[in-house]
This record gives structure tokens, sequence and C-alpha cells, in this order.
């Protein structure tokens, strides 16, 4: 799944494509800033996706990712209809959390910058130590 060496993972980001749907956007049409959140998950998922894994299979297993801090950087508004790509990069995996980076851009314009912690839960709630297929190195 998502066991890259954290070389390679730092320079190759997972990209996914989103377009700005109108229930997004208020009425001039700019996406609402909690859209972005939404994307940053789309990407996530996809990224996990993409490596062979899935949430599902991990939520069978009885662990959660949580988004325990989330912190977004809006520079210029989205709007209805743009096609945007969300550059994912896994930067960090320690024993419990796995720390993302995110790029969400317009064609060559940067709209938002923004990364993600999660923690790995069990069923109960309290730590559990990421699958080994979830950390870097």
């Amino acid at each position: 799944m998502l066991h890259p060496s954290a070389e390679s993972n730092a320079s190759a980001p997972h990209i996914t494509t989103v377009r700005v749907r109108y229930c997004e956007c208020d009425p001039m049409g700019v996406a609402h800033h909690s859209a972005f959140p939404i994307w940053l998950e789309i990407a996530r998922t996809e990224m996990l996706r993409s490596a062979g894994g899935n949430y599902r299979t991990l939520e069978e297993g009885g662990l959660f990712l949580a988004v325990v801090a989330l912190e977004v950087k809006y520079r210029r508004p989205a709007r209805y209809d743009d096609e945007l790509a969300v550059h994912t990069r896994l930067i960090s995996g320690g024993p419990v959390k796995i720390v993302h980076t995110y790029e969400v851009r317009c064609g060559e314009e940067l709209l938002a910058s923004a990364s993600t912690t999660l923690a790995c839960l069990g069923r109960d709630g309290r730590a559990r130590a990421l699958p080994d297929t979830l950390t870097l190195g």
C-alpha cells in the first residue's frame, strides 16, 4: 500500500482531479471554503486506493484514521466547473499518526495549500499502531 521510501514519496505527489460542483458554490459561482477539506479527503482516499489499499479494509480490521489536525491556506478562489488537481504527498508516518500535505491547483495556479494529521484509532477510540503499509520506510 503506502510504503514508499521517504525520498521517493517527497518528490512524487499523487494527483487527483476533482471538478467544482454547483452545490459547493455561492451565488457568484465561488466555491465555499468548506469544500476544500472534502476535496482533500477525496484525494487522500484515492492516493490510498492507487497504492492498493482502501479505508473499508482498514475499518473492517478494526482500525480507523481520524483527522486530528487540518490546516488550509487559501490563496485564490475555486469557481464553479473548474477542474482542479489535488497534489497529495505522504510526509510522515509515525507509530500512531500520519501526515499528508496538499496543493490544490487550477491549471498552474495554486489555489490552496493544506496539511492533515490523522491518528490511527481502534474501535474503542484509543490510539493504535499504524499498519506497516501506511508508514514511511
